[in-house]
């Protein structure tokens, strides 16, 4: 097997397969990727046996198939100048690379050990211009949950329904919220569905997408979800279980409103956060008539305190939140000013832009 291919055509797709890699393996062809010459295209498949991405790059081939070390051939690929050519040639069980004057020897393994993610037939689908996809995940996943016991909270929830995407995702101390609607040119008898896509599978997919103008075909079925976008298929097994009712969670009748500029909001808490405690980063707001004080102090005794003028003659009240979910939400937003809503010290409080609630944050408060 040989492949003459340009250095810069490699790097990309080799970037998007390597990238599921795992360093650490149970089986040692995990740590490789599939490489398929197919007339003037190679075909790259990179697998940790959860995800799967296969992408193509254009190539001068005489056919044939291996499996590469997916670090190390990315390592070479990006250690050699741009617009340099690249020869991939198998002799035996070793790869030789070269480039220029650069010489490089790769063991291979066997193609029949490289695993393949069993899917069966697809009975949902839809069509998604891939930036409006790749929105609603970046609106919603920095919500997700690390490692929580509650395996179903590390994913995020896909809502498909005839009328709407939506996307929900929670670490049980704040929830994100995100729909987009849909319209005929998304696919017809569309089935509703609630699937969530694990951690991983949400952030490498959202790496590649709005590549290309070419709209993201999303098939279904009860384990799995595939993501079609140009030259890359994006496959994931989904999280089994029962993902929490987050309309129960989302308050209603929230009285105390206050629209806030989101640059010097978010400034504003950056700034008194630097003074929080470095475990909870709790900070503390104080509503009254025309002013809104946050503070913050640390168990050294130091304190800051910044005030904002707001429009606003309710009642006052004090709350303490997490810094850090305040300023995730807020920065997710794209508009110029923020809202602000709460009801009381002991109750959640939400952030979405002024007149778009397609988006909006949920956040606990937190005791200080």
């Amino acid at each position: 097997m040989k492949i003459s291919i340009q250095r810069d055509d490699l790097l990309k797709p080799l970037t998007y397969v390597a990238g599921i890699v795992e360093k650490r393996q149970t089986l040692p062809i995990l740590s490789n990727i599939l490489v398929k010459c197919k007339e003037d295209k190679i075909e790259l498949t990179g697998t940790d046996l959860e995800l799967e991405i296969i992408t193509t790059a254009n190539c001068e081939n005489n056919g044939g198939e291996t499996t590469l070390p997916a670090r190390k051939l990315l390592d070479i690929c990006r250690s050699l100048p741009a617009e340099s050519k690249i020869s991939i040639e198998v002799e035996g069980e070793k790869a030789v690379v070269k480039s220029g004057r650069s010489r490089f020897s790769l063991m291979t393994m066997q193609v029949a050990d490289f695993p393949n993610l069993e899917t069966s037939s697809w009975d949902t689908e839809l069509t998604l211009d891939q930036e409006v996809l790749k929105g609603l995940l970046d609106r919603t996943q920095f919500c997700m949950a690390q490692q929580d016991v509650r395996y179903y909270l590390n994913g995020l929830l896909l809502e498909i329904d005839k009328d709407t995407v939506k996307t929900v995702a929670t670490d049980g101390h704040r929830m994100a919220i995100s729909e987009i609607k849909l319209t005929e040119k998304n696919g017809k008898n569309i089935n509703d569905r609630q699937i969530i896509i694990p951690r991983k599978g949400v952030l490498e997919l959202a790496r590649f997408l709005g590549e290309s103008d070419v709209p993201a075909v999303i098939q279904i079925n009860p384990n799995h979800i595939r993501v079609t976008a140009g030259d890359i298929c994006f496959t994931s097994k989904l999280i089994d279980g029962r993902f929490p009712d987050y309309n129960k969670v989302i308050p209603s009748n929230q009285s105390k409103i206050i629209s806030l500029e989101k640059e010097s909001f978010k400034e504003t808490l950056q700034r008194t956060a630097i003074l929080s405690n470095e475990k909870y980063r709790g900070i503390r707001f104080e509503i009254k008539s025309k002013v809104m004080k946050v503070s913050a102090h640390n168990p050294e005794q130091e304190e800051a305190q910044e005030e904002i003028p707001i429009d606003y003659d309710g009642e006052e009240m004090e709350i303490g939140f997490n810094s850090n979910y305040i300023v995730d939400a807020v920065s997710a937003l794209q508009t110029k000013e923020v809202e602000f809503a709460l009801s009381d010290a002991n109750s959640s409080s939400t952030i979405c832009s002024p007149g778009d609630k397609q988006t909006k944050y949920v956040v606990m408060p937190m005791r200080l």
